[in-house]
């Protein structure tokens, strides 16, 4: 019987090595594919570098500001009222018209208070011919006394009558006096130098010296004054810059809707108390107001300086961006890259930005004013610089006459 020969049986190392060699075979193959794959693609460009404006941390010195709004008012107002009781006759202004102090301004019909003025005049005449009339007799009753011709007692009456009509005679003069003063009622003139306002009464009307209105009122315009608020924390700092000038502290009045500088002046009242509802406190500054940019009424802004702030670094205000760490700038390095500082701002005035001392940058050091919403740390910049408008419309002109399309 013929046994047929068995087949050799592998081991599992064997098994197991061949199976590892294969893998590597597969994996060295694939690494060199990627690698000449890789080799033949160009390398992958850097992002190109962001447009931005810049411009650079300034040292220098400013003054420093208190900003509030206020309202312009009248230097002084004047409510022309009649004294006395009677008929306006004229009137002697144009109504918004400038008046001088001493002008003519209405004439009440003065024929009454005349006559009483004569009255007057005419008892103490009268009161005066019997006192000399009284002094006369008095002499000759002091010779008659003398001569034992009169009694003590007739001397004595005598006397007594001259005295009366002395007394009579002061109160005639009084009398005369007041009619001189009422009678001079009749004319009204200008109290203070100021401009008109609207006519209140015509001529012809009957005037009354308890009439609540009024004949015109008188404005005081040149010089002018404007009432404005602070927030109370500023009543220190207001008070030790006084102190510390020689001068009254300087105010400028700017127009609510734009930065134009209406009026220059001083200030004159920082009101003795704060006001404890709205927690400010009133002052005033008065001005010249020759060209009249200010009216009584009108709103606005105002700027107290109260001292020189020192050297301190500024920035455009553009700058200043915030987030929720609080406000930073783009500051750009050597290297032309942006990075974020963060910097404490004081105060923004006239578009600047004045930083603490420890805002962590320097003067000279260039900031990011324009494009900030483009970048972010690390990115790199190059400064736009906008083509000149006559090279614009030069290049424009040019290309339209070839006829090209823009």
């Amino acid at each position: 019987m013929t046994t047929s020969p068995q087949s050799p049986q592998r081991s599992p190392l064997a098994v197991f090595v061949a199976t590892a060699l294969i893998l590597a075979a597969g994996i060295g193959a694939w690494s060199y594919v990627e690698h000449a794959r890789a080799a033949d693609q160009p390398a992958a460009k850097a992002p190109p570098p962001v447009a931005v404006s810049l411009a650079s941390v300034q040292e220098r010195d400013l003054p420093l500001y208190l900003a509030g709004v206020g309202t312009v008012t009248a230097n002084a107002s004047v409510v022309v009222k009649t004294r006395i009781d009677g008929q306006l006759d004229k009137v002697g202004f144009k109504e918004g018209e400038e008046v001088k102090k001493g002008q003519l301004l209405a004439q009440i019909d003065p024929r009454a208070l005349q006559a009483q003025l004569a009255q007057a005049e005419a008892q103490r005449a009268k009161d005066a011919a019997t006192l000399t009339n009284a002094r006369l007799d008095l002499q000759r009753y002091t010779t008659l006394r003398g001569q034992d011709a009169a009694t003590q007692q007739q001397l004595d009456t005598q006397k007594a009558l001259v005295a009366q009509l002395e007394a009579a005679v002061k109160t005639d003069e009084a009398q005369v006096a007041y009619a001189k003063v009422q009678l001079s009622y009749t004319t009204i003139n200008a109290p203070l130098s100021g401009r008109v306002g609207a006519r209140l009464v015509d001529p012809g009307n009957i005037v009354h010296a308890t009439d609540a209105n009024g004949l015109v009122v008188i404005n005081q315009i040149d010089p002018i004054t404007l009432v404005f608020t602070l927030p109370e924390e500023a009543v220190v700092a207001i008070n030790r810059a006084q102190r510390s000038s020689q001068q009254p502290l300087k105010v400028s009045a700017y127009a609510r809707d734009s930065q134009e500088v209406l009026a220059t002046g001083k200030l004159v009242l920082l009101d003795n108390q704060i006001n404890t509802t709205s927690g400010t406190v009133q002052l005033k500054a008065r001005f010249d107001n020759a060209e009249h940019k200010l009216w009584p009424g009108q709103y606005v802004n105002a700027r107290l300086q109260m001292n020189s702030h020192g050297n301190a670094l500024t920035v455009p205000a553009a700058a200043i961006q915030r987030n929720q760490q609080g406000t930073y700038v783009y500051a750009i390095d050597q290297d032309d890259k942006a990075n974020m500082q963060p910097v404490k701002v004081d105060r923004i005035q006239d578009g600047v930005a004045v930083l603490a001392a420890d805002s962590g940058v320097t003067a000279g050091q260039r900031v990011v004013i324009d494009g900030q919403y483009k970048l972010k740390p690390g990115s790199r910049i190059v400064e736009s610089k906008p083509q000149p408008a006559k090279a614009q419309s030069s290049s424009a002109a040019g290309t339209d006459a070839k006829g090209n399309t823009k």
